[in-house]
């Protein structure tokens, strides 16, 4: 027996952060859910498994029009013509609540109830699937303690939308312990929601297969799924990549460089290296480049001249097959802070200002409450997915930083 475990497809789901530049293939880009979820299908008749499992966010939310649903449609007909059934819960992202347009699907999809747990059986392949949708966007309760006992001679699987415990940067729904899930004595469960794939355990199988199509920054690496295969009551899993573009963060240490050709060298060669591991799959990139270096001055000195010249770098490099997502420059200025600190200069001074307010947490906080409102206010892509930056002193204290190092680079082109 064969199935293959996916989740969070976040169908028609916008990419964050697309800077338009020339070179740029955004437009492209935005269809990236889409062609990773034709790969996912690819891959079923490929493989011809038994069965398809979704474990919730299929959709990213109510659809925008009914394009988004005749597309679903038309994949799953695919695998009706295949002889492929589809076994599938609503996330948060796609609970009952949400998706407030419908269309009729092919008669081999089968979406799990939000009202209770429900078991279908597949006789021929001695398998049950027990599974519950959300029916609301916020389900704070531990749905999986109603799930059923397992069926005996069966093959067991749970199909659930969790965070289990909780988990960095994901909302806490559904909560469950390992142990409860193990309680339950299925053969696997069948994770979704934790954008990041995780095998929690063994014996029995509990499994995040991650999204199949990274969306920002903070989703890079290799995207995909599991197809699982069991014999004989052993159960084997094997990652298959699906994405179509794979996110990168890429820091790039330029300590010592003596000018700006010196680091875009170093670009060049970390951009190669990373083309290498990614294996012929587009690439979009986060850049960082940090450290102490004499080049620190000509790259701040026009931050826009600079970026765009990393871009250029980077085309060239690549042939166009990497789309640079940002850069960050975080370079510092050579230069002896002690010696400046020691100085009865105004320089001196708000050095000294800049280093006070970083170590002192009352001042940290009261900055935090005067921004706090701006983060009510303003577009979430003007942060994209850092917005919660505004709720956090370490923030304050890197942006404190980045103030020092202006200061150093503009003030002492001045006499003091």
């Amino acid at each position: 027996m064969k199935f293959i475990h996916a989740a969070d497809i976040h169908l028609d789901s916008p990419l964050k952060g697309l800077a338009r530049y020339e070179g740029a293939p955004v437009d492209d880009l935005r269809g990236a859910t889409r062609k990773a979820f034709v790969n996912l299908i690819d891959l079923c008749l490929e493989e011809q498994v038994d069965f398809l499992i979704i474990a919730g966010d299929l959709y990213d939310g109510d659809w925008r029009d009914f394009n988004t649903g005749l597309f679903f449609s038309g994949q799953m007909s695919r695998l009706r013509e295949g002889g492929i059934p589809v076994y599938m819960i609503r996330g948060n992202h796609d609970a009952a609540s949400r998706i407030t347009k419908q269309i009729p699907l092919p008669d081999n999809v089968t979406v799990f109830s939000g009202n209770r747990p429900e078991t279908y059986l597949l006789d021929d392949l001695d398998v049950a699937i027990h599974g519950q949708s959300f029916a609301t966007q916020s389900v704070k309760e531990n749905i999986a303690i109603d799930y059923p006992a397992p069926i005996k001679g069966y093959f067991n699987i749970g199909l659930l939308h969790t965070s289990l415990n909780g988990r960095e940067d994901h909302d806490d729904y559904a909560p469950c312990s390992t142990t409860e899930l193990v309680a339950k004595e299925f053969d696997y469960w069948a994770l979704g929601h934790i954008h990041k794939r995780e095998i929690i355990q063994e014996n029995p199988w509990i499994v995040y297969s991650g999204n199949i199509q990274g969306r920002h920054a903070k989703e890079a690496g290799d995207k995909g799924c599991y197809l699982v295969q069991v014999h004989n009551g052993e159960v084997e899993l094997e990652y298959r990549s699906l994405d179509v573009l794979r996110w990168s963060v890429c820091v790039v240490d330029v300590t010592g460089a003596e000018d700006a050709e010196e680091v875009f060298r170093k670009i060049s060669d970390t951009i190669k290296e990373e083309m290498r591991q990614a294996d012929g799959i587009p690439l979009a990139v986060r850049l960082t480049i940090k450290g102490t270096c004499p080049a620190h001055d000509e790259l701040t000195a026009n931050l826009e001249q600079t970026i765009n010249s990393i871009r250029a770098v980077v085309m060239d490099v690549s042939f166009g097959d990497i789309w640079v997502e940002k850069v960050k420059i975080h370079t510092e200025r050579w230069q002896n802070l002690n010696h400046l600190l020691q100085t009865h200069t105004p320089l001196a001074h708000l050095l000294n200002f800049t280093q006070t307010v970083s170590e002192d947490e009352e001042t940290l906080q009261e900055i935090l409450d005067t921004l706090k409102p701006l983060k009510s206010v303003l577009p979430n892509d003007i942060y994209g997915e850092d917005i919660s930056t505004l709720d956090n002193s370490d923030f304050i204290r890197s942006q404190m930083k980045e103030i020092e190092q202006i200061l150093l680079t503009h003030l002492l082109k001045k006499e003091w």
